[in-house]
């Protein structure tokens, strides 16, 4: 019974964000987690690797450790851990504390550009961030839910600048040399109509300048579109994540249940379990 009550203690203060202790866990792993990707930013710096690479070393061992003991205690907090393991947020935990263990086996000049690659992956750890953040997960749903409406919005820019490239190339293309295929035009109307003009290829012709007014004028407008369907969405999360708590399912290792719910809406499993 006592380890139980360990077990259930512990599976509160590392899932359940809305509790003191549990936002204090978070808040210290969060500063963890942003000064451990300070410090790869550093690493891969030749001079400050040459003047503090022991200093580095000793705090990587140190954030892998702690990491490694967050990884092990929320698969031992969770009732099915192997499903933890495979989600997401599972995935990252693992990527987050195993560069270091293979870097420290792998010994050897032939293992130099492996042990190069696995340290560049610890900067993956910035992406546990966004377990601790409830409006990056708000974010996530919200790009999951308008994700349709986007393809939709996407097939449509695509089908628009090929019909602006094919007319550039119609004006343009016996006399401007940059606008010698469809293709080539269709690169300058991407580039134009995203705002970015990197001014390689320009129109000549009175008509052709035109056009690119217009279709300068048109990216604005474009670039407004999926920021108009993102928030509308995240508008909806944030009422939706005002009627649910942060009470993670043992079973799943899934929040956003309401305050009322017996059971996980997203694997079943009973909620606040009676021991």
């Amino acid at each position: 019974m006592a380890n139980r009550q360990t077990r259930d203690r512990i599976h509160e203060i590392i899932f359940e964000a809305d509790t003191p202790t549990g936002k204090r866990f978070d808040i210290g792993l969060m500063i963890l987690i942003v000064f451990s990707v300070i410090v790869v930013m550093l690493e891969s710096s030749e001079e400050w690797e040459s003047r503090y690479s022991g200093l580095f070393y000793v705090l990587e061992w140190i954030f892998t450790i702690v990491f490694t003991i967050e990884y092990i205690l929320r698969l031992t907090v969770t009732i099915r851990p192997l499903k933890y393991a495979l989600s997401f947020y599972g995935i990252i935990d693992l990527i987050a504390i195993l560069p270091s263990y293979l870097s420290f086996f792998l010994v050897g000049t032939q293992y130099f550009v492996i042990i190069r690659i696995l340290r560049l992956l610890r900067v993956f750890r910035v992406f546990k961030l966004g377990q601790f953040l409830t409006e990056g997960d708000q974010l996530r749903r919200a790009m999951i839910a308008s994700r349709n409406k986007i393809t939709v919005f996407l097939f449509a820019v695509t089908l628009l600048v090929v019909l602006i490239g094919s007319v550039m190339y119609l004006i343009e293309g016996g006399q401007n040399d940059g606008f010698s295929s469809i293709p080539r035009a269709v690169y300058w109307a991407i580039v134009t109509l995203t705002t970015v003009g990197y001014g390689d290829i320009t129109p000549q012709t009175d008509v052709g300048q035109f056009l690119s007014a217009v279709v300068m004028i048109l990216g604005y407008a474009i670039i407004a579109v999926p920021t108009g369907i993102v928030s509308s969405e995240m508008f909806e999360q944030a009422a939706m994540a005002r009627k649910t708590n942060t009470q993670v399912c043992r079973y799943c290792a899934k929040e956003g249940h309401d305050d009322d719910a017996t059971y996980c809406k997203y694997c079943g499993g009973r909620l606040n379990e009676e021991h």
